[in-house]
């Protein structure tokens, strides 16, 4: 591949898709494929340092604008500081959460709407877009469950309420519904080899349409 491919993983929490980007991460690497993992918020040493204000459960003031605005700021010394060069030097960059994230949890969870956050501020979701979105749907309540005992506690956004989160759960799934070329949706609610299985039948359908 002269060009690099970007693939974005989704969902609600505990839906598993961190586990799911590593896996796959590891199978690309057997076939050879050079590889780069991220994530956001995060990424970079300053995009971390964002992570660590969004997250934290004691910024209960924070306002959902600057809370969208914080994601964004992230995004955008991500894109420019790790995901752009790795893509132009034909890698294949795997991104836990990206610009579906702050349309599902701020246009919809915070009811900002996706039309506002694209006219207001389109910068934050960001100058890249992925060639392929991976959303891992699951039950909200199911989802929160898993992530009840979660080491080290739960952060700011996981704390909300079930309300909030079913609303970016219907969220995410709108947006799939918009973009069904590139948010392809795999239930979460099975085994995670399955699971694995049907995302590694995603990718290398996308990758051999880009050979």
């Amino acid at each position: 591949m002269k060009k690099g491919l970007f693939i974005t993983f989704e969902g609600i929490e505990g839906c598993g898709k961190t586990t799911q980007m590593n896996l796959l991460a590891g199978y690309l690497k057997k076939e050879g494929a050079s590889v780069l993992k991220t994530r956001e918020p995060g990424g970079t040493k300053i995009g971390e340092k964002i992570r660590e204000i969004l997250l934290n459960p004691d910024n209960k003031k924070m306002s959902k604008e600057t809370e969208m605005l914080l994601y964004g700021a992230s995004r955008t010394q991500h894109i420019e500081e790790i995901i752009r060069p790795a893509l132009k030097s034909g890698k294949i960059v795997l991104c836990d959460r990206y610009a579906d994230s702050t349309l599902a949890y701020q246009g919809f969870g915070r009811n900002m709407g996706v039309s506002f956050i694209k006219k207001a501020c389109p910068l934050s979701l960001g100058s890249i877009q992925p060639d392929l979105t991976i959303l891992l749907d699951l039950d909200v309540k199911t989802g929160l469950s898993r992530i009840k005992n979660r080491k080290g506690g739960n952060d700011r956004i996981e704390k909300e309420k079930i309300a909030f989160h079913n609303k970016v759960r219907k969220g995410y799934l709108k947006l799939a519904k918009t973009s069904r070329g590139r948010i392809k949706i795999v239930k979460a609610d099975k085994e995670i080899d399955e699971i694995q299985k049907e995302i590694k039948d995603i990718v290398i359908r996308k990758l051999r349409s880009k050979e």
